[in-house]
Formats: C-alpha cells, sequence, structure tokens
C-alpha cells in the first residue's frame, strides 16, 4: 500500500471496504493483472481482508476478478487496474468513480427528465449488452451498482455475484434474468422509486404479483419448473396496465419496459435488440452526459446539469454552432484554481 496515498473512505462492501487513493509511485513485485497505473492517478482500492487463510479467497472476490478478466476494456464496464497482496489479504484497484445511480436518484430535486432517464437506460444497456457478448451475467444490477463519473459516464460495477452462463439457452438461467433487472431500474428512473420496494423476497414478491399479476402455467409454460413453486401459493391478481403504473411515460417507455418485465424469461427483450427499440429514436432522444446531473457522493444535493438548449438533436450540419459547443460553466468545478 505504499504506493498509494489514501485520500478518504468511500464505503463498505459484503467482503471489503473501498478506499479513494492516489497511486504516488509504480508498483513492484507480485500481481495478478499487469498494472495499468498512472503516477498520481486516483483509484478507488477495494480491500479484501481472509477472515481465515485456510478459507482462501472469497469466492465472490474471485468471481469479480475473473469476471473483469474475462473482459476486454469497455467504456460501459468499471476497470479493474491492478490486484496485489496486503496484509493477510490482498487489494482490488478500480478506476475512481464520482457517485452512483442511486445516489442520482436519491439526490433529484424531481423526477429525471426523460431524455436524461433514456440516456443513462442506453448506457446500461450498452454495457449489459457487452457482458452477455462475453458469456457473463451479472446477477446484482441496480443503481448502487451503476457507478457514475464526473462527467456523467454510467459503469457496470460490483462482478461479485457474476456468473457465465450458456449462449444457446439450453439452462434457465441465462442472460435474461439481467434484462428483468434493467426493467426493474428503468422503471425507478421513470417513477423516481422503486416500482417493486419490497424489503424482504416475500415482501418483493407480493409488489410484483400486485402490478404484474399473478403468473400461470398458461402465461409462463416453464413456472413449474420452478425447484420451490408448489412451496407457496399467492391469490390470483390481474395484472395493473402499466399506464396506470406510470401515467406520465411515454408509450414506447412503456412498451419496452413491458417487454423487460416478462414473466417467461426466454421472452424478455435481449439488451442489443433493446438498445435498437424506437424508445431511443423518438424526441427527445438520450441527453449528452454533459447534460446529465453531476453526482455528488457525499453532503447535500448534487448540482444541477445544465439545461442547455431544448434537447431535440437533429445532428444536421446546418445546425447553430453554439449549441455544439461545450459551455465552460459545465467544466469550472473540476479546473484547481490558480
Amino acid at each position: 500500500m505504499d504506493q498509494y496515498c489514501i485520500l478518504g473512505r468511500i464505503g463498505e462492501g459484503a467482503h471489503g471496504i473501498v478506499f479513494k487513493a492516489k497511486h504516488v509511485e509504480p508498483r513492484v513485485g507480485w500481481q495478478c493483472l499487469p498494472s495499468i497505473l498512472q503516477t498520481g492517478e486516483i483509484v478507488a482500492l477495494k480491500k479484501v481482508a481472509l477472515r481465515r487463510l485456510e478459507d482462501g479467497i472469497p469466492n465472490q472476490a474471485l468471481r469479480e476478478i475473473k469476471a473483469l478478466q474475462e473482459m476486454e476494456d469497455n467504456q460501459y464496464v468499471v476497470q479493474l487496474k491492478a490486484v496485489f497482496p496486503h496484509g493477510a489479504g490482498f487489494v482490488l484497484a478500480f478506476e475512481f468513480m464520482l457517485s452512483d445511480l442511486a445516489e442520482v436518484v436519491r439526490h433529484a430535486q424531481r423526477p429525471l427528465a426523460q431524455a436524461q432517464v433514456k440516456s443513462y437506460l442506453q448506457m446500461l444497456l450498452k454495457g449489459v449488452a457487452f457482458c452477455h457478448a462475453n458469456n457473463i451475467v451479472h446477477r446484482d444490477l441496480k443503481p448502487a451498482n451503476l457507478l457514475i463519473s464526473a462527467s456523467g459516464q454510467l459503469k457496470i460495477a460490483d462482478f461479485g455475484l457474476a456468473r457465465v452462463f450458456s449462449p444457446d439457452g439450453s439452462r434457465l438461467y441465462t442472460h435474461q434474468v439481467a434484462t428483468r433487472a434493467v426493467g426493474c431500474i428503468m422503471g425507478e428512473l421513470l417513477n423516481g422509486s422503486p416500482l417493486f420496494p419490497g424489503e424482504n423476497d416475500i415482501e418483493q414478491l407480493c409488489y410484483v404479483l400486485r402490478i404484474l399479476g399473478t403468473p400461470n402455467p398458461q402465461v409462463w409454460p416453464e413456472l413449474t419448473e420452478l425447484p420451490d413453486y408448489n412451496k407457496i401459493s399467492f391469490k390470483e391478481q390481474a395484472p395493473v396496465p402499466l399506464e396506470e403504473v406510470l401515467p406520465d411515460a411515454s408509450p414506447q417507455a412503456l412498451d419496452l419496459l413491458g417487454q423487460f418485465l416478462l414473466y417467461p424469461p426466454r421472452q424478455r427483450i435481449a439488451a442489443s435488440k433493446a438498445l435498437l427499440h424506437q424508445y431511443f429514436f423518438t424526441a427527445p432522444l438520450p441527453a449528452h452526459p454533459s447534460e446529465l446531473p453531476i453526482p455528488q457522493r457525499l453532503g447535500g444535493p448534487a448540482p444541477k446539469a445544465h439545461p442547455g438548449p431544448p434537447h431535440i438533436h437533429d445532428f444536421h450540419v446546418d445546425r447553430p454552432l453554439e449549441e455544439s459547443l461545450l459551455n465552460p460553466e459545465l467544466i469550472r468545478p473540476f479546473i484547481p484554481e490558480g
């Protein structure tokens, strides 16, 4: 750890504490991954302690390292820069991200604008599609695991529950589980709060049934193959139309959301196909990251993003030049004084 200067504590996860740090000298000695750190670079260090040496490295940490090693660098997946031993454990060095999507939603003064929701969802789907192209399913997609940079870029993080899935669809558990999670995140962005806010598995399941209705073998033929199918029963409930659940959402948004939340996994829309949905090609178009709320992890509400011109991008060559120029006020908070 001598090659890092700890700048503060970011948080604590299931397997370790995360610190903000600055890399101050080149690494020497053993490491799992080739170091790609630059001196002076700000990183996030996840310290993973081994509770008992005989137990070895926790499976979740191994899965996270393996999943990130399996994938090439991608702008929508957080980058693992180095791994090295420290005391009775080891440290994972990630690129530093300012905050996460949960904080953005929590500090929003009002529900996010349609263009902002489309932008976050588009970046998420690009990251999910990239993971699935590499046969990796995340299994823990939620706003807190979607990190946001100071420039508004969204990246998927925390691959501790990741698995390799079967691309031929021979297993019930495939990438469609992740696209359902994307639907839950989309619903939360549109609603400003979770659609299924249960505090435990049963309560959350009740919220799902209340909105999506009680599934049956006619709607979901594979339902009877689930291991706990006969262990609990629920009263029959009809689904609530999504336009009643989210009255302010556009028809295109509701159509895409409905395809994410279908009960039969094989019928759910894939991430790569969802990116081609008409939702992303109708006005308002997805916002540029510079038009998204500037995230803030600690202390008070986040500053508002610059509103910019009316957000209907035509991308024509005759568009006024001043609408394409970066407003200096957007980057002023990140320029050192003097």
